[in-house]
């Protein structure tokens, strides 16, 4: 049964913008260790960081409630299994919030085009109710 769904998109320009202007204090503050790393190394690092917020904003709307209820961004991290399938992680107050809405499993698909990058976020669960 699905829980939520959730999609956002996210513009590689907007992501360097506040790159430029916050440097690193705006990677720890939204990404986690793993996110920086791996999206760091790619040649199109701003790129790969825009979908990765794309894919937080979808997980956040997908859950039905916005960046509140003492939520935060590197609650909800994204990895790619060795073929590069994206994989979403919850932890923390998102991670509860998550469990209760009875989300059993979180399925995400990502995309690049030029410089925008989007997110589709399915959370599934076994409840017999709708989020």
């Amino acid at each position: 049964m699905i829980i939520g769904i959730g999609i956002d998109m996210v513009k590689s320009s907007r992501v360097a913008a506040i790159r430029s202007r916050w440097g690193d204090r705006f990677l720890h503050r939204i990404f986690t260790l793993c996110e920086r790393n791996d999206s760091l190394q790619r040649r199109e690092s701003d790129l790969a960081l825009a979908a990765r917020f794309a894919v937080k904003e979808a997980v956040l709307k997908a859950l039905g409630i916005g960046l509140r209820m003492g939520v935060k961004w590197q609650e909800i991290e994204t990895t790619r299994d060795p073929f590069g399938k994206p994989t979403v992680h919850l932890s923390g107050k998102t991670q509860t919030i998550a469990r209760d809405k009875q989300v059993i499993a979180v399925f995400a698909s990502i995309s690049h085009e030029d410089e925008y990058a989007i997110a589709q976020i399915i959370l599934t669960g076994g409840s017999g109710q709708h989020g």
